[in-house]
């Protein structure tokens, strides 16, 4: 089994680079971290670390493979959250303020109350959260589960839209006045694009056809024939000129 020094060896090897001239008047800039890897070089390990094995190894194999690769950590919510999205594609065009301190800050809601959870807003998280739930406590089956908890929260953003609908109307019967929205601002961007779209198309058409039309001339000239009789009916048809006096 061999040995990589790389990593003990990095210092010695930037080292190289910059008393490695690029050009003749440029030199390799050294990075701001040689001097302080020369004075503390990293540890010399021969022996090659074990990672932890989040798996069993499987018995029936003769030999182990990639047993000094770090393991892939796989969570539960994993899964459940692409299923989600890959149901509800537009849940992730929402917007969303994310403000964790540790990662794990759903772990400490109570998801045994629903999906509506102080200082949380409703999102596709409430919904993977609330079916990880209902599997560990209520011995649910994932797609029972995931029913469950999809089903209520299809209650609840109807419920959200229609208390939105019956405030914006409200506002509006007492005077109040609102802007675009996303989706009429997002329209109108793009309709000015497709007009710019236009006029470069419509350009690059004309100018398309001006040079079809010109290579056309150019491989197809009138005929020698035609070129000199006409020459000749224009030469009979003019008075020649005097001759100059000397």
């Amino acid at each position: 089994m061999g040995y990589n020094f790389q990593a003990a060896r990095v210092a010695r090897t930037a080292r190289r680079l910059t008393e490695t001239k690029i050009t003749d008047f440029t030199k390799y800039q050294a990075p701001v971290w040689l001097k302080a890897v020369e004075e503390i070089p990293p540890s010399e390990i021969l022996v090659r670390p074990y990672p932890i094995q989040h798996s069993a190894s499987n018995p029936r194999a003769r030999k182990p493979k990639n047993i000094f690769r770090p393991t892939r950590i796989v969570y539960p919510e994993d899964q459940l959250r692409r299923d989600f999205f890959k149901d509800h594609p537009w849940e992730l065009a929402r917007p969303r303020m994310v403000r964790e301190k540790n990662g794990q800050d759903a772990r400490l809601k109570d998801w045994s109350k629903g999906l509506r959870q102080p200082g949380m807003a409703l999102s596709g998280e409430c919904v993977v959260q609330r079916q990880l739930w209902l599997m560990e406590n209520k011995n649910l089956s994932k797609q029972e589960a995931y029913d469950m908890a999809r089903h209520e929260f299809y209650k609840l953003r109807q419920q959200d839209e229609i208390e939105s609908r019956i405030a914006i109307e409200e506002a509006r019967m007492v005077g109040g006045y609102f802007g675009k929205n996303r989706i009429q601002v997002g329209l109108e961007v793009e309709d000015m694009e497709f007009e710019h779209w236009k006029e470069w198309a419509t350009k690059n058409i004309k100018r398309m056809g001006d040079e079809f039309e010109q290579s056309r001339a150019l491989e197809n000239p009138v005929g020698d024939e035609d070129a000199l009789d006409t020459l000749e009916g224009l030469g009979a048809g003019t008075p020649a000129a005097p001759a100059p006096a000397l």
